[in-house]
């Protein structure tokens, strides 16, 4: 068990930017097609994050063509690039599954005001 825990502290060495439920991030991800690599973007609202350590994953949602998208990511995958915040939401909960039944205006989040 304790060379579990020391491969896993080894692993977590990545810099993970600080981002929460609620904010609209954007995901940098490393797609391998056949022998060439890209960085395709994706953006949308944090609306869950689970796990801890090595495991821990955030899911991120936004509607593209009128249709709900959510992704998975791994926090410490080496294909996730980078997290950039755009902005920052306000909320009181930890999970915001209730956007999946929300459309329009009333799906969005509202943004937290820095002083």
């Amino acid at each position: 068990m304790e060379i579990l825990k020391f491969i896993e502290q080894d692993s977590l060495k990545k810099e993970v930017p600080k981002f929460n439920v609620g904010d609209t991030v954007k995901v940098s991800v490393k797609i391998r097609e056949g022998e060439r690599e890209r960085i395709q973007m994706f953006e949308g609202t944090v609306i869950s994050r689970r796990g801890s350590g090595i495991s821990e994953t955030f899911t991120v949602r936004r509607v593209s063509y009128g249709v709900g998208v959510e992704k998975i990511f791994p926090i410490h995958s080496p294909n996730v690039q980078k997290v950039e915040v755009t902005r920052q939401g306000k909320v009181h909960r930890s999970k915001l599954y209730y956007l999946r039944n929300r459309v329009g205006k009333a799906a969005k989040v509202k943004e937290k005001m820095v002083n």
